[in-house]
Formats: C-alpha cells, sequence, structure tokens
C-alpha cells in the first residue's frame, strides 16, 4: 500500500518511526465487508507496473505460456464499465472504486467512492474509503475533508479519527499541534488505542514536548512492551 511509503520526517527517530505507524494503522483501515479478488487490470499494463502490488503475477502470456489469471480480466473490466453506465448504482461504483484501490490507482478509487457517497449520503463507508484513497494519493488535505465528513456520521470511528490526524501530521507544511488535538480525541474513544499512542508519542518527539512525550511512553510501553518505537522514542527522551 502506498501510504506504507510516505516518506519520512527530518530526524531519524521520525525516519524510523513513520514506516511504524503508517504501515500499522492502514492496518486498522475500514475495508470493504467482501473485497473483490484482483487477478489483473486494464489490458495493455506493463508486467512490471508500478501500480501493482510486488507479488501480483505477470500480466499477459508469452508464446507457448497460459496465464491462469487472465480470465479474470474481463471480469475486472466488466465491473468498472458497469459503474460508468450505472452512474446512479452504488453498489456498482463501490466495486468499481474497490477494484482501483486494491491495485493502488487511488485517484480513480476515490473518483468512484465520491460517486457513491453521492448516491447514498448517509452511509459513512463510501466517504471512509473516498478519505483512505486520497490519503493514499499523499493528498492530504482533500483527504482530511473526507474523514471530516464520516466523522460526522460516526463521531466515535477510533480509526477514522486518528487517519484525520495523520492527515495534519503529514502534510507540508506540518500541523502538529492539530494532530495532537486529533489524537487525543481519539484516545478519549479508547485510551490503550496503541497506534494513536504512537503516533501522539512521535509528534510530542517533533516538537521536543519531552514532558508529554515522556507520560505518553510509558502508557505505549504499559499498552505494548514490544512496540517497535519504544527504542527510538526513549532516545528523544534522553
Amino acid at each position: 500500500m502506498k501510504k506504507e511509503n510516505i516518506l519520512f520526517g527530518v530526524f531519524g527517530l521520525i525516519v524510523g518511526l513513520v514506516v511504524g505507524f503508517v504501515f500499522a494503522n492502514s492496518v486498522n483501515r475500514t475495508t470493504p465487508d467482501k473485497q473483490t479478488q484482483v487477478a489483473g487490470t486494464t489490458p495493455g499494463a506493463a508486467p512490471g507496473n508500478p501500480a501493482l502490488p510486488s507479488d501480483h503475477p505477470p500480466l499477459g502470456t508469452q508464446s507457448g505460456t497460459s496465464n491462469p489469471n487472465a480470465g479474470a480480466i474481463p471480469q475486472v473490466m466488466e465491473s468498472i464499465e458497469k459503474a460508468k453506465q450505472q452512474p446512479e448504482n452504488y453498489e456498482a461504483q463501490m466495486t468499481a472504486a474497490d477494484l482501483y484501490y486494491q491495485i493502488q490507482r487511488f485517484e480513480d478509487a476515490a473518483k468512484y467512492y465520491e460517486a457513491a457517497s453521492k448516491i447514498k449520503p448517509a452511509e459513512a463507508e463510501p466517504m471512509i474509503k473516498a478519505g483512505n484513497a486520497h490519503f493514499d494519493a499523499e493528498k492530504y488535505e482533500i483527504a482530511e475533508t473526507w474523514y471530516a465528513k464520516a466523522l460526522e456520521k460516526e463521531p466515535k470511528n477510533l480509526g477514522v479519527r486518528t487517519d484525520y490526524g495523520l492527515t495534519f501530521y503529514l502534510r507540508t507544511p506540518r500541523d502538529v499541534e492539530r494532530a495532537i488535538k486529533e489524537y487525543k480525541a481519539a484516545l478519549a474513544i479508547d485510551p490503550n488505542h496503541e497506534i494513536t499512542l504512537q503516533n501522539l508519542a512521535l509528534a510530542y518527539s517533533e516538537i521536543k514536548d519531552k514532558e508529554n512525550l515522556s507520560s505518553t511512553f510509558d502508557k505505549l510501553k504499559s499498552v505494548n512492551p514490544q512496540n517497535p518505537a519504544l527504542a527510538r522514542l526513549e532516545s528523544a527522551l534522553q
């Protein structure tokens, strides 16, 4: 996932921690109840297409060989074409968006999630997923707006609140104070949420607030003594 490859901050501490919290945070993302398994992508895509997962099977075939996944490509294209032909079909928009998201075409995914949200404006799911897609496209300000809409529907959604805070931390320039505010709001829902505690500790380390870093470090350690960020956070305290 592209979110795992975000460029890191200025200090060595931040370099190490961002990878950890971004990866772990992505695990907590809201995902489709039933994700369609993508075995291929649009015809003509090169086997080395960077949009595909690293372990994705080669697309197309060579002379004398067969590709057992080739049969899935028409199904993918059919789903996407259905979404285009039926712009008022909520499920079709969500299916197309999920397919694009799985092959890391995040901007295309966001377009269909946004279309689905217009069809069912009371549903939080397409708002959350639109935020996720924009986040993974590194469009943090746009992701912020979609997470904010989702939080109006689900104000106690811990994962969304934490990701909302991340949009302020990862943008340029950073808004660390606003990120801290949102992390605290998430911890008010669950004070033991490990990823949020880790994010909060990182934010305190960046602004060199050792007092709050120390208390957050202690809390994080009590929640998970094996958290991989602890060693680097401990160095920041010294």
